[in-house]
C-alpha cells in the first residue's frame, strides 16, 4: 500500500488540515489493538473523506466496510443537519469499540451500524444516498456497486477504496497476476465503462475512485 514515495507522503500529510484529538486516539488504539491496522483509512484520506463530504452535504450516507470507525467518522463531518450515515460491518468483534467512539464522538443520533453481510443488510435500508462509500472485501466491489447505484440519486456519489491494490494494478508493480488484482482491474474497468457515470481515479493513498451518477 505505501508506493508513494514516502517523503512526499510525508509532505502531503504535514500540509493537510490535523486529525482530532478524538481521530488520533482511534488512529492510535487501532494501530495498537487491532489486527490489520492498514487497513485503516488515517489521517490523508479520512480529511479527503471528510472535505467530499463537507462539499456535498449530503443527507444520506452509506458505508460498506466501518473496520473501526474512522472514516465514518470523518464521513459525518459534512452531514445535513437532519443527516444519516449508515455503516455496515461483518466483524462483530470490533462492534463494541466502534460504538464507543461513535458515543464519544457525540454521534449516536447520526451513525447507525449495523453488523452482518452487507449484501444482505443493503436490501433492507430503504433509502435514496447522496453519497456511498464501499471500503469492504474487494472480490464485491462490482456486487456491491450494482447494488447500490440505482438507490444513489442522480448527481449523487460513490467512492471506493484501494483501487490501486497497492501499485499491482500496474503491470510494473507485480511479479504476477494474481486472481485479487485482477477483480480490482475489472472493477476499475467496468466503472470507467458505465454510461451512467462519470468518474475520477485519485491516486489518494492506495487509489480512491470518485464516481458520480449522471
Amino acid at each position: 500500500m505505501d508506493f508513494l514515495d514516502p517523503d512526499l507522503q510525508a509532505y502531503a500529510e504535514a500540509h493537510t488540515t490535523p486529525e482530532t484529538e478524538l481521530l488520533h486516539q482511534l488512529n492510535r488504539e487501532t494501530h495498537l489493538k487491532v489486527m490489520k491496522p492498514r487497513m485503516l483509512s488515517g489521517h490523508l484520506q479520512g480529511r479527503t473523506l471528510a472535505m467530499f463530504s463537507q462539499m456535498l452535504r449530503p443527507r444520506r450516507i452509506l458505508e460498506i466496510g466501518t473496520y473501526t470507525g474512522y472514516s465514518a467518522l470523518c464521513l459525518t463531518e459534512g452531514l445535513a443537519e437532519d443527516g444519516i450515515l449508515h455503516t455496515i460491518d461483518v466483524n462483530d468483534e470490533l462492534e463494541d469499540m466502534v460504538r464507543d467512539y461513535i458515543e464519544k464522538a457525540e454521534l449516536t443520533q447520526k451513525i447507525q451500524l449495523h453488523i452482518g453481510q452487507a449484501a444482505e443488510v443493503i436490501p433492507t435500508l430503504d433509502e435514496v444516498w447522496d453519497l456511498v462509500f464501499i471500503d469492504a472485501d474487494k472480490k464485491s466491489n462490482g456486487v456491491y456497486y450494482d447494488m447500490v447505484l440505482d438507490k444513489v440519486r442522480p448527481g449523487g456519489f460513490i467512492i471506493a477504496d484501494n483501487v490501486l491494490w497497492s501499485g499491482k494494478v500496474v503491470e510494473k508493480f507485480r511479479s504476477k497476476l494474481d486472481k485479487d488484482t485482477q477483480l480490482v482491474l475489472d472493477f476499475n474497468q467496468k466503472i470507467h465503462l458505465d454510461p451512467r457515470v462519470e468518474n475520477v481515479l485519485l491516486p489518494i493513498r492506495d487509489g480512491i475512485l470518485v464516481i458520480r451518477k449522471k
